[in-house]
């Protein structure tokens, strides 16, 4: 059902660029929009958060390593990205998320050390029966086709309804999630790849990364699509 209402907004766009209205390219955005897009550029290895310098961890990191050893992200979380993650998110309009994970694959990819399996971030049953997608899946889904990985859908469980964690901040996304992620499968020496759309406090990566690590993983990473400043 999603990927033939993946189809049909394909379509749709096929011949005009999802920002601007022009003749689209190969991923649903014109060359000139993906050109002027926010590209992330120099970032801490560890949580992808911008730096201004040549440094390869940013002052938080190099203070306590993230459980999660490794993040990347495509962009900045700003204008016109924003938008489509929003509109990708909380409008149905899978053609944006489809074309920001087809190009995210194009400018992110997994280094030295590959993930074992992608595993992408779930959502609770109640905001899935409610949103009709994880958006978190479609864009594993769509790394994994791009890097010939396998994607694990069904690795992790949200075990418990959250609040909206988009207004709190780190400490407050913490306590939020504690025991309300748990694993489905074994995960003993795996070096998982986690996936999400939007990188804010890393709250959500570093309560997942905990259960893996615990539970015998051999390395947590991650992808995600944006990061906020």
């Amino acid at each position: 059902m999603v990927y033939s209402l993946i189809s049909a907004r394909l379509s749709r766009y096929l011949t005009q660029c999802l920002l601007c209205g022009d003749r689209a390219g190969d991923f649903g955005i014109c060359a000139s929009c993906i050109r002027d897009l926010p590209y992330l550029g120099q970032a801490c290895e560890s949580c992808a958060l911008p730096l201004t310098s040549s440094a390869r961890l940013c002052p938080s990191c190099l203070r306590q390593p993230p459980h999660c050893q490794r993040v990347q992200a495509a962009w900045q979380y700003a204008f016109p990205v924003n938008q489509l993650i929003q509109r990708f998110k909380y409008q149905r309009d899978l053609a944006a998320g489809h074309s920001l994970a087809q190009l995210a694959a194009t400018s992110i990819a997994p280094h030295n050390e590959p993930p074992d399996l992608l595993a992408p971030i779930p959502l609770h049953w109640q905001r899935y029966w409610q949103r009709g997608y994880n958006q978190a899946q479609l864009i594993a889904s769509e790394l994994g086709k791009q890097w010939h990985l396998p994607v694990q859908a069904r690795l992790l469980r949200k075990t418990g309804a959250t609040r909206t964690q988009s207004q709190l901040r780190r400490q407050q996304r913490l306590r939020n999630l504690l025991q309300s992620f748990a694993l489905r499968e074994s995960v003993e020496g795996i070096h998982i790849g986690l996936v999400d759309d939007v990188l804010t406090t890393g709250a959500t990566l570093e309560a997942v990364a905990q259960i893996l690590l615990k539970a015998g993983a051999h390395k947590v990473s991650a992808f995600v699509l944006a990061r906020t400043p």
